[in-house]
């Protein structure tokens, strides 16, 4: 049996999607701090259980009969560590043998702050005596394609990236990579350095202003002003200085690498940004 934790996220739903096209609902287990959430995955044959990372018990319950696990980052930045171990503890305990573990790009390098927890997440799989595989996802182009309102209001998009590449891809290329590990019991165990085709900001801002039918160009501004201006929109301070950080890495080139590993996972084309930005622009009306 497959189970993923944080089967209700963005990227768990894609998750459990594409394993349903591979393999039997019975044998999935979707996960969720809320498994009534989960209940059309049920009425679709899929055991969906509770899982709370910070209740021991409901952790060791959802790994009963589990052999495989993808275990999603959690997205409670500051208290990640702590929740994957106890994740990571359960699964010894339950006799799995097998945990992937969804990273960021060059955990073990990168200078990123989005780094540091998955850093010391892949740490604790490496020390932890069960077969471990890192899927380290590059950027998501939907963190650009979900957050395209301030720039068609503002008539720019702006940014601290410089002439960096960003090597994004979509939520569901990227799903379709973990799930293709997680079938292969021959690909058990490997560090995947996963990335899609790069653009820089003004190719995004020159991909969007087709889409949409006028110019929008791309401001590139120094890292003061652009967290003045993130602050001034109302943004936690938090979440300002992880945003700057992470132009200032796409500027370093941190979030730039070759598409040949994530392409050949998929096995066909990956999702372009000019395809991805369209669908984002005719849902947004």
């Amino acid at each position: 049996m497959i189970l993923v934790t944080g089967s209700t996220g963005k990227l768990g739903q894609l998750v459990v999607d594409e394993l349903l096209r591979h393999v039997e609902p019975s044998t999935i287990v979707a996960t969720a701090r809320r498994p009534e959430a989960l209940a059309s995955l049920a009425a679709r044959g899929v055991t969906v259980r509770e899982l709370d990372y910070d209740r021991p018990a409901t952790i060791a319950a959802a790994l009963d009969g589990v052999t495989n696990v993808l275990l999603i980052s959690s997205s409670e930045i500051g208290r990640r560590v702590a929740q994957h171990q106890a994740v990571l503890d359960a699964a010894v305990a339950s006799g799995v043998e097998h945990v992937a573990y969804t990273s960021i790009l060059r955990a073990g390098t990168s200078s990123l702050i989005a780094a540091i927890e998955h850093r010391a997440t892949e740490e604790l799989l490496a020390a932890a005596p069960l077969t471990t595989s890192r899927l380290r996802h590059g950027w998501y182009i939907e963190n650009y394609t979900e957050q395209l309102a301030p720039a068609l209001a503002n008539g720019a998009f702006v940014g601290a990236a410089g002439v960096g590449r960003i090597a994004a891809a979509t939520r569901a290329d990227y799903a379709a990579a973990d799930v293709a590990v997680l079938r292969d019991r021959a690909r058990w165990g490997g560090t995947y350095e996963l990335a899609g085709d790069a653009f820089t900001m003004a190719d995004l801002a020159a991909t969007v202003s087709r889409a949409v039918g006028r110019e929008l160009p791309y401001a590139d501004l120094p890292a003061a002003e652009l967290t003045s201006i993130l602050t001034g929109a109302g943004l936690p301070g938090p979440l300002v200085e992880f945003l700057v950080d992470a132009d200032l890495g796409i500027a370093r080139g941190e979030l730039d690498a070759p598409s040949a590993t994530l392409q050949e996972l998929i096995g066909r084309p990956l999702t372009s940004l000019a395809d991805a930005v369209g669908v984002a622009v005719r849902d947004a009306g």
